[in-house]
């Protein structure tokens, strides 16, 4: 696989000293413009191309708090670890990672203090989001002038309906990046009101096979309530043979599912994309063995850098990529960093 072009994503003064350029974790195209989100903040972010067709850089940032539009979880100032954004319809989507955190050890710790550090695991409520956004003129609303409505996830939440799972519940309380439970990416199909929800888990990976949750939200006075599957069950459960790999995004195509796969713990690579045939239209659980996927692209990875995170399709049927913690080369602009365009075989 070769990179085709790379695309400058041009962001503002704000976003820049959240440093949400350097921690990119979702992106979905609309049109002209560009859904982005860091994973430490509790904002998106939207930018803007002059030329819909090969677009060589988006600009014109604009960033969005999502507090403005919906109740989320956590206090007012906690992070919400946006992981996936998905646009229908009317609606963009933004899922948190849902997972639980252990303190970093930084370079200036002693052995004692990051011993100490790796002990300390924090629940992260703000992390649980689960949000349908309305747009009104590329702007997120409350309420749209046609009567579309932004909610959010209320009880009981995603954590609470697994908390027994037979597969799941033991990972409830392990870190993200200890192969804990770690949502990072998000699909949504179907008409409005009547959508399916598909959340990939970078983690856990079960022996190998990665989890694709498939979730029924409907709106209930202004909020989201999971609505009852198949079986009277309230999420379905779909295991993925990724050879060894986890989710780190998702991407409809048709009625497929692009799969963007990485290493479910805090490793370099490989990073793959992967085509899941039919998936939208899958409504009861599903093993899915590695023959019946197809892999598209391989991707870069650096050493220490260079995470690929974010998977969109461009118009010409092109796929965009973005990267947490880019490499050095992708800065050389304050304020921008660059993003790659690959093409599906």
């Amino acid at each position: 696989m070769s990179v085709e072009r790379s695309v400058a994503l041009r962001f503002g003064s704000d976003a820049v000293r959240a440093g949400t350029h350097v921690n990119l974790s979702a992106v979905r195209t609309d049109g002209a413009h560009l859904w982005i989100a860091g994973d430490e903040t509790a904002t998106i972010e939207r930018l803007t191309c002059d030329v819909v067709r090969r677009p060589a850089e988006y600009g014109e940032h604009v960033g969005f708090d999502l507090a403005d539009v919906v109740r989320l979880p956590g206090e007012a100032d906690e992070e919400v670890d946006v992981e996936g954004l998905a646009l229908n319809g009317p609606y963009l989507w933004a899922v948190g990672s849902h997972s639980s955190k252990r303190k970093r050890i930084r370079s200036h710790h002693s052995d004692a203090k990051a011993a100490k550090r790796l002990a300390v695991v924090s629940a992260e409520p703000g992390r649980r989001v689960l949000a349908r956004i309305a747009i009104a003129d590329h702007v997120p609303a409350e309420v749209t002038p046609e009567g579309f409505r932004s909610a959010a996830l209320s009880g009981p939440g995603l954590l609470d309906l697994l908390d027994e799972d037979e597969h799941l519940a033991p990972f409830l309380a392990i870190p993200g990046k200890d192969n804990g439970l770690d949502v990072e990416g998000i699909a949504v199909h179907g008409e409005p009101g009547a959508e399916r929800v598909f959340l990939g888990l970078r983690g856990p990976v079960l022996r190998g096979w990665a989890v694709v949750l498939q979730l029924a939200p409907r709106e209930d006075d202004g909020e989201l309530r999971l609505a009852r599957l198949e079986g009277g069950r309230r999420y379905l459960k779909h295991f993925l043979d990724l050879d060894g790999l986890g989710i780190r995004d998702l991407c409809p195509h048709g009625d497929d599912l692009l799969v963007l796969a990485g290493p479910s713990m805090d490793l370099d690579g490989p990073v793959r994309v992967y085509r899941w045939p039919g998936a939208a239209r899958i409504e009861a659980p599903d093993v899915v063995h590695r023959e019946e996927l197809r892999r598209e692209i391989d991707l870069p990875h650096g050493e220490g850098d260079d995470h690929a995170e974010g998977i969109s399709l461009l118009p010409d049927g092109e796929l965009l990529v973005v990267y947490d913690s880019p490499a050095r080369y992708r800065l050389s602009q304050e304020g921008t960093v660059l993003a790659d365009v690959v093409r599906l075989p």
